[in-house]
């Protein structure tokens, strides 16, 4: 699995709701810092994705996955949108993604 793969598996594994998966993704030091929170640990993330999240129902849909070149880790960049599963564009996103052996650290930008 390389690098872009690896992030859009991150986004399946949450909107299919598969929490081990998730883990699997992520290191066990993960970061995720977003406008409204930051967590910190693969645990806490996992925990909340799968008891604390507000909205279940919903899928990202993303328009660009890319990569950067260079050792690792590499720095992966995704767009999109989150959207219920009505079909209503909730926001936009740009994630920020370091990935090595696993997926290490997300920053979140919303529109």
């Amino acid at each position: 699995m390389d690098d872009c793969d690896a992030v859009r598996a991150y986004y399946d594994a949450i909107d299919a709701g598969d929490y081990d998966r998730l883990r699997d993704l992520l290191a066990p030091e993960f970061v995720q810092e977003r406008p409204d929170r930051t967590f910190e640990g693969r645990a806490a993330f996992v925990r909340f994705m799968r008891d604390d999240r507000p909205r279940t129902d919903t899928e990202h849909v993303l328009s660009e996955v890319c990569a950067s070149d260079g050792e690792r880790p590499v720095t992966v960049f995704a767009r999109g949108r989150l959207r219920s599963v009505d079909g209503d564009d909730l926001f936009g996103f740009v994630d920020v993604f370091r990935v090595g052996e696993r997926i290490e650290s997300l920053a979140t930008y919303t529109a």
